[in-house]
C-alpha cells in the first residue's frame, strides 16, 4: 500500500522530496494503526502530491528511537526534505489535510 522506509534510506529518500510527505510509524499488531491507514489512504486520494511512507516500528527500532516514538500510530510531516513536525490531530482524512497545510504555514523544526 505505502512505501516503506528503513534506517538504510530513510533520511536519504525524504531528502529527495520537493512535495510533503507523510510517515507513518506503525506496527502489525496496532489497530489504530489499521484504522489510521485507512485514513492516510483517504488522504493520498485527496492530496495525490503527497508522499506517503510506512515504517514498521518494531522493525526499525533505531529510527523508533530517533523519533521518540513511544506510542503508536505515530504520524510526522516533512517536506522538501525537512522535518516539520509531528502531527497530532483527529483520524479523519479532513482533519489530517488541514493539520498538514497547518504545519506547512510555519518554518521547519529541528528533528527530534
Amino acid at each position: 500500500m505505502f512505501e516503506n522506509l528503513s534506517q538504510f534510506d530513510f533520511h536519504h529518500r525524504l531528502a529527495e522530496l520537493q512535495s510533503p510527505a507523510l510517515v507513518f510509524f506503525t506496527s502489525k499488531d496496532c489497530g489504530a494503526c489499521r484504522h489510521l491507514k485507512l485514513i492516510l489512504t483517504s488522504v493520498q486520494r485527496l492530496q495525490p502530491d503527497w508522499h506517503v511512507f510506512e515504517v514498521d516500528a518494531q522493525i526499525e527500532m533505531g529510527l523508533t528511537r530517533e523519533f521518540e516514538v513511544f506510542h503508536l500510530p505515530a504520524l510526522f510531516l516533512f517536506a522538501d526534505g525537512e522535518f516539520h513536525s509531528e502531527l497530532r490531530c483527529e483520524a479523519t482524512p479532513e482533519t489530517v489535510e488541514r493539520a498538514v497545510q497547518e504545519a506547512l504555514r510555519k518554518p521547519a523544526q529541528e528533528a527530534p
